[in-house]
């Protein structure tokens, strides 16, 4: 496959999965075998199984969370099996997610995700998500300024 086909893959990961809500999509883009990568500070990487049942189990547990969730692609990168995108989430947190009641708040989260495609779905990806960024948003972190003010007091 060429780079702009491995584009158009991860297109349709943001656009017709995610933004269009059109969760079967996972079936033809997700490889069964796919692994993620959740790339978070001082946790070590081992990556999780993610086939297209758990994508869609994933997607239907973000949407409960945030119905308005929409994703804008900022720019993407192609180089042999990998497509890199920078992207930004934005959502309003009118549902329960992950156990934590609806704050009602706004979310805008930077995203950074390197996708690996094989056979013409995604076999690997590896996302970095402003998690502290996230937190403050929803009002369950202080805001940077005074976590960098107890730091240096």
């Amino acid at each position: 496959m060429l780079a702009n086909d491995h584009k158009a893959v991860v297109r349709r990961f943001y656009e017709e999965l995610w933004n269009e809500r059109r969760v079967e999509i996972a079936d033809e883009i997700i490889a069964a075998d796919c692994v993620t990568h959740q790339l978070t500070s001082g946790v070590e990487d081992s990556g999780t199984p993610r086939p297209p049942e758990l994508i869609k189990q994933h997607v239907a547990a973000w949407l409960a969370g945030f119905p308005d969730l929409h994703f804008t692609v900022e720019q993407m990168l192609a180089e042999g099996d990998r497509v890199v995108t920078h992207s930004r989430m934005r959502g309003t947190h009118t549902g329960a997610w992950h156990g934590l009641a609806p704050t009602g708040r706004k979310i805008s989260l930077p995203m950074v995700v390197i996708q690996r495609i094989a056979g013409g779905k995604i076999a690997e990806d590896w996302v970095l998500v402003d998690s502290l960024g996230f937190y403050q948003q929803l009002g369950l972190a202080p805001p940077t300024e005074e976590i960098m003010a107890r730091a240096t007091s």
